[in-house]
């Protein structure tokens, strides 16, 4: 790995994590593209996004401060919180715990996941011109249903290049979130499953590294969490005014342009 490379891809992994168009999609695009496609890479794109889960908690610090203590004004805080982020969590989590050498052995290459980020562009322009209506607008107004429905709609993001962030955006959209709620739930919600999967598979590829690899890892996380904080930012205010067919449009074009050069 070289430095440029390094922060390349800590900004593509800080701004496509939260935002509708696939982290994990496009860093396999761009390893692609930049010739980053050892295993210590695919290790370096795993760690570097718990600089974007870190842009989350910072971002969000009082709602995750409000998960230790219960808070009566508040019903996403305390036990009630937690479970609804672990019932969100749960179907992805059982899912890929499953299926995890068959989604890397098939969904893990460049064809894969250009079909998934055409597809998912095309689902979200659906979603949005289905018009769902919006009974929630507040985080403390959530039901265990519709943490569960997110929770089933997150099991698309398994597929490289569908998107966490789009899959649970358009699950809280057919739950009857309000736009930007689903999209702050998406952000919360994306914290413990992440840290789990992450942590897993830093565990499983430890023995690959070496000291070297520590300021180049380090780089990328901080390039990640910076990029990640002002996606985040850039996304809520963008949600204000726009709906999230543009995004869907993006990943298309993406799809059919990455298509042409690879063929």
């Amino acid at each position: 790995m070289n430095f440029i490379d390094t922060v390349i891809m800590g900004v593509v992994e800080g701004i496509t994590e939260f935002l509708p168009i696939s982290s994990t999609g496009h860093l396999i695009i761009a390893g692609q593209l930049l010739g980053q496609t050892g295993d210590v890479e695919k290790v370096f794109e795993i760690f570097i996004q718990l600089g974007a889960i870190l842009a989350v908690v910072v971002l969000y610090h009082q709602r995750f401060w409000m998960l230790l203590k219960k808070d009566p004004e508040h019903q996403f805080s305390g036990l009630t919180g937690l479970q609804l982020l672990i019932i969100t969590s749960i179907p992805a989590g059982i899912l890929g715990f499953l299926l995890e050498h068959r989604i890397k052995e098939y969904l893990f290459n460049t064809t894969t996941v250009t079909w998934a980020l055409g597809l998912g562009g095309l689902a979200i322009i659906l979603i949005e011109r289905s018009k769902f209506k919006s009974v929630t607008t507040s985080l403390d107004n959530l039901t265990k249903r519709q943490a569960l429905t997110i929770g089933f709609f997150q099991c698309f993001a398994l597929w490289p290049g569908m998107s966490r962030s789009a899959s649970t955006i358009i699950g809280g959209l057919f739950s009857g979130l309000d736009r930007k709620l689903a999209a702050e739930y998406s952000f919360i919600a994306a914290v413990p499953i992440m840290i789990m999967a992450t942590f897993y598979e830093l565990y499983k590829s430890w023995s690959i590294l070496n000291a070297s690899d520590i300021t180049f890892f380090a780089i990328g996380f901080i390039v990640a969490f910076i990029s990640a904080i002002f996606a985040i930012k850039f996304f809520i205010r963008l949600l204000q005014h726009w709906s999230l067919s543009p995004f869907g449009f993006y990943r298309i074009a993406i799809a059919l342009l990455f298509l042409w050069i690879v063929h």
